[in-house]
């Protein structure tokens, strides 16, 4: 049995969190159409395919709920409840809000707290409506990620290729801060000008020593993605990173709208040199968000 972590999934219990996008009904969003995963979605269903392929921890990512704190506290008490499943969790929080330490240090009473996720950027046509690019701009999301940092949390980066240039710029003033890039940066145009054009912006946050790569949502933009296919973007990231700055995430469920668990491990291991597999599949995520063996799993 490995002991891999999954770095990049989602849990949602619609009766003790509201998602307003979970109840959005026949809106059709960038990564298509989300009815199939309009209802709870537990870490039991989770588990059981993670754990048929060799995971035995993982990263619970923040998904859009309305409150990131009532999500949080859920997300805490599914992993005291399952203290055999390692899981700890990357939550929502304003790096700009005006009351970000106290914030911080109500996330920080949680024990499952690893860091913070507040999206740059998802897709150019919803992005023109959410705005969220405006963030690079803003002086308050830098102080913010200096203040991610020097509490010890880290920063789950989703973005678009075209931001990356002006997001390492802004990095490179929070060089203390661990970024994990997620979804490697979402290439959306997959056509073989689109996948160069990303590679050359990839190359702005690979330089970057304190940023990480996770292979984790590449069906978003492509939902019938074949090995083939995926094949320049995984071979891309390791040759960009190297394996100990990059690891392996689900993106389940909203990667389960395109394939099970088991197609997805088949075709990430035959994408994936043997030798790079337990950094990829393990010890990046390991490293990365403090899984090691001084991590004490609390039931608080």
């Amino acid at each position: 049995m490995n002991n891999w972590i999954d770095a990049h999934h989602h849990l949602w219990d619609l009766d003790a969190v509201h998602y307003p996008w979970l109840m959005e009904r026949g809106v059709r969003r960038f990564f298509g159409d989300p009815t199939p995963i309009q209802r709870n979605y537990l870490l039991e269903e989770f588990r059981a395919e993670a754990k048929a392929e060799g995971f035995t921890a993982s990263v619970h990512i923040q998904v859009g709920a309305q409150d990131g704190m009532t999500e949080a506290q859920w997300v805490q008490s599914v992993a005291n409840a399952n203290p055999d499943w390692r899981m700890v969790q990357v939550v929502f929080c304003d790096l700009t809000a005006s009351d970000l330490h106290e914030q911080l240090n109500a996330f920080q009473s949680l024990s499952t707290v690893r860091g913070v996720r507040q999206i740059v950027g998802r897709a150019p046509g919803e992005d023109a409506q959410t705005g969220t690019n405006a963030l690079l701009d803003d002086p308050r999301f830098l102080a913010g990620l200096k203040e991610v940092g020097r509490r010890g949390l880290s920063f789950d980066l989703q973005l678009i290729p075209e931001l990356m240039e002006k997001t390492a710029r802004v990095l490179a003033q929070a060089p203390n801060t661990k970024v994990a890039l997620c979804h490697a940066g979402s290439p959306h145009n997959r056509t073989p000008a689109g996948l160069n054009s990303w590679a050359a912006e990839l190359l702005h946050l690979a330089g970057l020593p304190q940023v990480t790569c996770k292979l984790s949502g590449l069906g978003m933009f492509e939902n019938y993605w074949t090995p083939d296919s995926l094949s320049p973007i995984v071979e891309t990231c390791l040759d960009q990173f190297g394996a100990n700055r990059v690891m392996f995430g689900s993106n389940f469920p909203v990667d389960n709208l395109y394939s099970d668990y088991a197609k997805l491990l088949s075709a990430f291991r035959a994408l994936i040199p043997p030798e790079s597999q337990n950094a990829v599949f393990g010890e990046t995520a390991s490293r990365f968000y403090g899984f090691g063996a001084q991590q004490v799993w609390s039931h608080q």
